[in-house]
Formats: structure tokens, C-alpha cells, sequence
């Protein structure tokens, strides 16, 4: 029972460490990128909000890890805009 619980801790550690949530992956969002492309990338955000007016929709998604946040602007599907903050979460 103690070998299950170290191999699961160390996994855990693992995972926390392998975070899509850096500077790297931030890098990789470029405007004119599908909505599709980076949740491929940074898989599914923390929070996200669309609107829509006369046809143009726009969506603000953001990616929280311990340590960092991505925000993705989106019109009509493409990325417009993009922050990176490392200010830690708390």
C-alpha cells in the first residue's frame, strides 16, 4: 500500500511539473490561430466568456496554473490578442 501511494504522489508531481501553462506554449499562440489550434495546445481554459454583436463574436479565455496565466482574446474564431502574467495564484 505504500509503494501505490509513493508511485501516486510522484505522478502527481509529475503532472503538476508537465503545466501547458508557461512562457514556452505562450510563445507557441499566434494571432490569426483557430480557437481550435490553442485549446489543442493549452487544452481547456480555467474560465472563458463570448459575446456576440452584428455578427462579430469575440471570446476571452484564460489558462490559470499555480504559477502563471495565459489570456486568449478570439474574433470570430482567430486569435486578436494574447497576456501572459506570472504573478502567482494564491
Amino acid at each position: 500500500m505504500r509503494i501505490a501511494a509513493v508511485v501516486l504522489a510522484l505522478l502527481l508531481t509529475a503532472a503538476a511539473a508537465c503545466s501547458k501553462i508557461n512562457e514556452d506554449n505562450f510563445g507557441k499562440v499566434r494571432d490569426g490561430m483557430s480557437e481550435h489550434e490553442v485549446l489543442a495546445l493549452l487544452g481547456t481554459p480555467s474560465e472563458s466568456s463570448s459575446v456576440s454583436v452584428l455578427g462579430i463574436s469575440g471570446t476571452a479565455s484564460k489558462w490559470v496554473a499555480k504559477d502563471a496565466m495565459i489570456t486568449v482574446q478570439f474574433v470570430n474564431g482567430k486569435v486578436r490578442g494574447k497576456t501572459f502574467d506570472r504573478t502567482p495564484i494564491k
